[in-house]
Parts: C-alpha cells; structure tokens; sequence
C-alpha cells in the first residue's frame, strides 16, 4: 500500500518485533529524514516545471494573438511567387481537413518561406544596379545638377519619347537613357529644331568674327536626384528617366556648343559659378575664338524661335562658357542662369 508520506511498505516484511527496540527508532528516523529532503526536492523540481510551463503557454498565447499580424506583413512584403504558394497552401488545408491537407498545406509554406529567405539573400548581396527590371531608384545627389543630352526617339510603352545620354554630378555618363513623362513632346520639338538650324548654318561663317559656326546641342538639366528605372527594349537594355516624379521647378533646358555640354554641368556644380547676359555692343561677339563665335550663334538661333541667346557661365577659375536658354521647360529653381542679372563687361 502507498502511505499518505509517500513511504512504501510491504505487509510480508511486517511483523511487531519489528517495531520494537532502538534499531526501530533509529532506521524510522533516517527513512523521515530522506523522505522529507526528497519531498523537498521533488517539490521544488515540480515548482520549476510549472513555472517553464507558464512561460510558454503565456509565450504560446501572445504569440497567438500577434501571429496573423506578423504572418499577414510578412506574406505582403514577399514577392509574388512566395505568396502564390502560402495562399494556394492555405487553401488546400482549408478545403481538405485532416492529415493530408495539412501535410500539404506546410509543404507549400515551406516552399514560400525558403523561396523568401532565398531572394532575401540574393537582393541582399548585389547592389543597386543588379536590381530586377522596372525597380525604381534614385540617381545623382540631392543638391547637384544632372544633364539629360537627347539624340534620338524611341517607342516607349506606346508614346515617342527622346533618348540620349545622363550625365551625373561625378562625370559618370549613362547612355541609352530614355525621357519618358513631362516635357517629351518639348524635347524632342526643341532638339529636332536645333539640328535643323545646324543643318541649316553650320558650314557658313559667322559675319562679326569671321569664324565657321558650330555646331550647337540642346540638353536638359535636372537638379536633385533622378528616379529611373532599368527596362530591356528588343534586347537592348534602356534607363528611363521618370520624368513625372520631378518638380517641374527643377527643370530646364539650354544649349550651347556640343562639345561644351559636360563642361557646363561641371560648371553649374562648382560653388562660385554664375551666369550673365552679354549687352548686344558686348566685345564678345567679335572674340575670334568659339566663346565669340557661340555667344552670336545663339543670339541667330534665338531669332529662328529656339530660345533665348546670349548668356556667358562665368567659372571662378575656368573658361567662359556662352550658352542660350531653351523657352521650355524653364523650371524656377534655375532663375539665375536662365534669367541672368548680371551683365558681363570684359575687360578687353
């Protein structure tokens, strides 16, 4: 029989001489004394279990409460494949209970969780350039200067839109840069204007300094970072400028002597560069060199309807730099080089 203390005994062993004499009292006392520190023990062990076992079933119940929120954000920041296969799981467990639906139903989960952490990895050790097409991203620096220099058209996503090249802040040039957005149309009407006047005059001499015109190129400038996107066209791989997340403030367009058109970003990211307008007496016009010659070049392009002539970009240490300023786009931010206040008097 099992005693109230938790001392076992058996009635075969028994007999009342058993009971008698100090041998008795001494082995009871020894059988108390280990049942007691025992006692002790397995109370203190039961103690700790049911403490372990209150934290998880309180762990178990919170999580419980937050699992769809975690579940649901974590699915909706997957990328499509990965929640194709948690839906089409989910659905089967629903729709055949038991064993079978379940097993197949965390099979497909399995599949969604190792599909995310294995893109999480690839995106994770490849820059922004190995990023999948149609990922937007940003180019350029927040207060610096972009040019985008157009040369052809392209059919873009069922519109004509003009493709050139994107030169950044720090002298990178990306080429086969597509302007899709606001200020297509313009671009390409202004551009196709400028080769037709170089069509038109380049060949002939200019009649004050006597020197062969040049050929002039249009480009347009954007302040602050670009958002592009990477896309493939007939296998040829395009960068497209989303031309309608800019601030149209922070647009604008000139034109100036081909070979000048990264000189003049460089110019307009120098600090102590400023613009001026040259007085129609201005000496300039006759300067013998191509600063002389572009400065009157803009000023017959102004009046074939291009944009306005006779602007100088006056570097602190570099070369001048003669420019003309397209009607559109002219965004605010650029007021000082595309409406000058200043007016260039050289010394000579």
């Amino acid at each position: 029989m099992q005693a109230s203390s938790g001392l076992e005994w058996k009635l075969e062993n028994f007999s009342p001489t058993s009971l008698e004499g100090p041998s008795y009292q001494k082995n009871l006392d020894v059988i108390v004394k280990t049942n007691r520190k025992g006692n002790w023990f397995n109370r203190s062990l039961e103690r700790v279990k049911n403490k372990i076992k209150n934290i998880y079933y309180e762990f178990k119940e919170k999580v419980g409460e937050y699992k769809p929120i975690i579940v649901g954000s974590a699915i909706a920041a997957s990328p499509l494949p990965v929640k194709i296969l948690y839906s089409t799981g989910s659905y089967i467990a629903n729709s055949h209970k038991g064993v079978g639906g379940n097993i197949i139903k965390y099979s497909l989960i399995g599949l969604s969780v190792a599909a995310a952490v294995g893109l999480g990895i690839m995106f994770g050790l490849h820059s922004i350039h190995s990023l999948p097409p149609n990922h937007e991203q940003y180019v350029g620096s927040s207060g610096g200067y972009e040019e985008f220099v157009p040369h052809n058209t392209i059919n873009y996503n069922g519109n004509t839109d003009p493709t050139g090249d994107l030169i950044l802040p720090n002298g990178t040039t990306i080429h086969n840069t597509i302007w899709n957005g606001q200020y297509a149309g313009t671009i390409i009407q202004d551009h196709n204007q400028i080769v037709q006047l170089n069509d038109q005059f380049v060949g002939q001499t200019d009649p004050v300094n006597n020197q062969p015109y040049v050929n002039l190129q249009d480009f347009y400038v954007i302040k602050g970072p670009i958002p592009i996107e990477q896309v493939t066209i007939n296998g040829q791989p395009y960068t497209v400028i989303e031309a309608d997340k800019i601030n149209p403030a922070n647009i604008a367009g000139f034109y100036t002597y081909d070979k000048w058109v990264p000189n003049f970003e460089v110019a307009m990211n120098t600090p102590g560069t400023y613009a001026t307008v040259i007085p129609g007496n201005s000496p300039v016009f006759q300067w013998t060199n191509t600063t002389g010659t572009v400065a009157y070049q803009t000023t017959v392009y102004e009046g074939q309807g291009v944009g306005g002539g006779g602007g100088v970009l006056i570097e602190p240490n570099g070369p001048i730099i003669s420019y003309g300023v397209m009607y559109s786009p002219s965004g605010s931010a650029f007021s000082n080089f595309t409406a000058p206040y200043k007016v260039y008097n050289p010394s000579s």
